[in-house]
């Protein structure tokens, strides 16, 4: 059994698998992690392999100590990995994005691949059918959209996300959640049709914390997977363990 610990901007998610089946999830605040990885150990205690990814402020102190209870894997840009990588700046490149590639080169292998994980930021990953990752994109994520038109203003409040009920606001609220909302849609939407006037047979994955808000509403076809990253961190560390 392996233990996958995602640490992102916000929270943090552990997972056990056995081989690639999902046993256990749970989600905790970064201050929480090694008690809940205490926990984890004592209900599974035939976890013998465990694998971090961090791109939030796990420190190396917390990480040392996930290294006693388990032959620990700290995924970064020198770990081995089941795709050739073309970025341009691979030092750069997050450990949430590479995780995202990995999940897509085993799941969808020799298929040009769109991977775009809707969270703090909105990312787009490209794979393709000959398994080589060429880049993608980033922009802002819903929350800091709302959060910039708060922080870079001085009369636009802070709004929750919702739904807007048309694409006309006819209030200031109302405005705000049609631009934020529809915009990210159309962007989504838009970067699908480029793709896929570029790549043939594209295979498009949308995953991330926004996915169950934007997937019902997006026009493209598309494949759904909440833990996309947490298969691919999985496939990481069997994949550097044979």
């Amino acid at each position: 059994m392996y233990l996958i610990i995602d640490v992102g901007n916000s929270f943090v998610k552990l997972a056990v698998f056995k081989k690639d089946q999902l046993v256990a999830k749970r989600v905790v605040k970064l201050m929480d992690v090694l008690k809940a990885v205490e926990v984890i150990k004592k209900e599974y205690p035939t976890i013998a392999k465990a694998i971090v990814s961090s791109v939030g402020r796990l420190t190396q102190r917390d990480v040392e100590e996930i290294g006693v209870l388990f032959d620990l894997t700290e995924l970064n840009h020198n770990t081995k990995l089941p795709f050739e990588n073309l970025y341009g700046t691979p030092k750069t490149l997050g450990v949430d994005r590479i995780a995202l590639v990995c999940a897509s080169v085993k799941q969808f292998p020799k298929k040009n691949t769109l991977i775009i994980d809707a969270g703090t930021c909105i990312t787009y990953d490209f794979v393709t059918d000959e398994n080589a990752y060429l880049g993608g994109a980033i922009s802002p994520g819903l929350r800091m959209r709302y959060a910039s038109l708060n922080n870079l203003t001085a009369n636009l409040p802070l709004l929750d996300t919702e739904c807007p009920g048309n694409i006309i606001g006819n209030s200031t609220k109302s405005s705000i959640h049609s631009g934020v909302v529809y915009g990210v849609l159309n962007e989504i939407d838009g970067n699908i049709t480029a793709y896929q006037e570029k790549f043939l047979d594209l295979t498009v994955i949308l995953t991330g914390g926004d996915t169950n808000f934007l997937s019902k509403q997006l026009k493209s076809s598309i494949f759904v997977n909440d833990n996309f990253l947490l298969e691919g961190l999985n496939y990481i560390l069997q994949f550097n363990s044979n």
